[in-house]
């Protein structure tokens, strides 16, 4: 999508903030990035500053990609659904945070003089938006999950302009902030939609890999998931007897996983391909994949609708506001996904996974479904939002 601004480009200074986990970090990132090749590919240049807590994943990530860092106080609120519970001692302790972190973010910002400030999400957000807003900078909000978070829910209050991930978050968004909203998407990364199938396998170094058969992606995100895992692995002889399955469990379930594949018999353990981390071929192992399962969070449903995938959602049920459930229930309700938001159990894994193995025009009409909510061009689309409040 190409930027629907018709003002001239020019050289851009932008703040970036948010993080404390991936879902926040790397559409930052993306959008970042979509920006700067926007604007260089017309000669001009952007100049970057994350703004983000200490020893955290967003300074991993920007010092990873040799962007400027700050950090600044944070204040981190730890729910409960026990009022008394909230004023607890950590609570007071973080919240108490920041106003500091305000004053340091006011003086960031003072300093650096942003065109455009884009906040992510993460309490780290707040007290970096509630700065730009003080000191009279365009701030951009962008949402990932189909409920706005608590930092961003601030931070709307606060007059900042919304992108938000998906047409049916506009309803929920505070009065005030809806009439200005954009739905742009989730930022995806670049590199994930540009996998080739037939190099899957390769990539893996998965010999056994029946190309008659379809392909099943199992991941918990890269430290793996118990409960994936072990709902997989109770399933496998049935799983494996209709499809190959990549199983990508986390360093720390690898070896226990390996021991009780040895059990598989022959003919089915060689469609078995386990692996601790999927690495730079994972565009490709998605490509491959026919059918995946996994959390549901707002990057891994970002990424699978623009890929047009169909998927089994187990989301994580410890997610902040249970976000995880709200995205797997949102597109099982449109026919673009199966969740299992009850119980979940190696039979009810085995029935919700059956009908897309053993039918493949069910499979079909849900990974079309999927694709229809997808929006592979949501950093352009992030990347119009930004110019624009730049003015």
């Amino acid at each position: 999508m190409n930027s629907t601004n018709d003002r001239s480009p020019r050289d851009l200074r932008l703040i970036v903030t948010g993080g404390g986990t991936g879902g926040h970090t790397y559409p930052a990132l993306t959008a970042g990035n979509a920006l700067r090749s926007r604007l260089e590919s017309t000669g001009n240049t952007l100049e970057v500053l994350w703004v983000g807590a200490a020893d955290s994943l967003e300074s991993r990530v920007s010092e990873a990609n040799g962007i400027d860092f700050a950090d600044v106080a944070t204040g981190k609120i730890r729910r409960s659904k026990n009022p008394i519970k909230l004023v607890s001692p950590a609570n007071v302790k973080d919240m108490a945070n920041v106003p500091r972190g305000v004053l340091q973010a006011r003086r960031l910002v003072s300093e650096f003089a942003p065109d455009v400030v884009l906040a992510t999400g993460g309490y780290v957000a707040v007290p970096v938006g509630l700065a730009a807003r003080m000191c009279r900078r365009p701030l951009v909000v962008h949402e990932q999950t189909v409920r706005l978070g608590l930092a961003n829910k601030v931070l709307a209050r606060a007059g900042a302009q919304i992108a938000v991930s998906a047409e049916s978050s506009l309803g929920l968004l505070p009065e005030g902030s809806q009439d200005d909203a954009v739905v742009t998407g989730n930022p995806v990364r670049p590199e994930v939609l540009t996998g080739q199938a037939e190099l899957g396998a390769k990539g893996l170094g998965f010999d056994g890999h029946n190309p008659e058969l379809p392909t099943v992606y199992v991941t918990g995100g890269a430290q793996g998931s118990a409960q994936i895992n072990t709902n997989v692995r109770d399933i496998l002889p049935w799983l494996l007897a209709r499809a190959n399955v990549v199983h990508q469990c986390g360093a720390n379930n690898v070896e226990s996983l390996r021991e009780s594949a040895q059990s598989l018999p022959p003919g089915l353990a060689e469609r078995y391909h386990l692996t601790a981390f999927v690495g730079s071929e994972l565009p490709d192992v998605l490509a491959l994949a026919d059918v995946v399962i996994s959390r549901s969070g707002a990057g891994t449903i970002a990424e699978l609708t623009a890929l047009g995938k169909a998927a089994v959602f187990i989301p994580l049920a410890s997610s902040a506001g249970n976000e995880q459930a709200h995205n797997a229930r949102h597109l099982q309700e449109s026919g673009a996904a199966v969740a299992l938001l009850g119980e979940v159990s190696p039979a009810n894994l085995q029935a919700a996974v059956e009908p897309l193995l053993s039918d493949p025009a069910t499979r079909e009409a849900i990974a079309a479904q999927a694709k229809s909510h997808g929006r592979p061009d949501a950093a352009e689309r992030l990347v119009d939002v930004l110019l624009t409040a730049a003015g």
